[in-house]
């Protein structure tokens, strides 16, 4: 908390810091406090990305979510980056994404089904395939989130406005799914980027 605020007075301090107005302060379990936006994806279960959208740090995941939910659900030219999504599609979160309520009003407005793992002191807790399930899901995810960042750097890009950021973000979506598709006309395994990239 101390290091919250002194991040959150530092930035104070610079006025036009970086990304001014469009950037804030979040939190991550990965990183911490840090200053910057946070980025929602859709990705198959095969590791392609069919939708991304971006937000400041610190916006809650709920209404990030929602807005996500809506754009795929009722298309807006503006944001093209979101993707359209088929009514009854399932997509698999986090428990920051919980909440019977946001849950119900997601799958009848956006027919977008949402599927999280319960709490671990829920009274019902998932059995053990269905555990396993939701972590092999979950690792593709983690995977395509490393590619993105690591093998793609794109937590190296410091752009000086959202467009800077979007396109950035969207040219590191459209090569990642590029290698799978070369992949795949290679008879490869979707996700193996190493050898394909060694110019990376």
């Amino acid at each position: 908390d101390v290091y919250k605020r002194q991040v959150t007075r530092n930035t104070k301090r610079r006025g036009e810091g970086w990304l001014a107005g469009q950037a804030d302060i979040g939190k991550s379990t990965r990183l911490g406090w840090y200053e910057g936006l946070k980025a929602i994806l859709a990705v198959s279960p095969s590791g392609v990305l069919t939708g991304f959208g971006v937000a400041p740090a610190s916006t809650k995941e709920q209404p990030l979510a929602e807005t996500f939910f809506a754009l795929r659900a009722f298309p807006n030219p503006r944001c093209p980056s979101v993707g359209r999504a088929h009514r009854g599609r399932y997509y698999v979160m986090d428990n920051g994404f919980e909440g019977q309520e946001h849950r119900q009003r997601w799958a009848e407005q956006y027919g977008a089904w949402v599927i999280y793992p319960p709490k671990k002191t829920a009274r019902h807790p998932w059995p053990k395939p269905l555990r396993r399930w939701l972590a092999h899901l979950r690792q593709i995810v983690e995977t395509v989130v490393d590619k993105l960042w690591n093998t793609f750097r794109l937590d190296r890009e410091r752009p000086h406005d959202t467009t800077g950021i979007l396109t950035r973000l969207a040219t590191k979506v459209a090569l990642h799914n590029f290698c799978i598709w070369l992949n795949r006309r290679l008879g490869r395994p979707d996700l193996a980027f190493a050898d394909l990239l060694g110019w990376a």
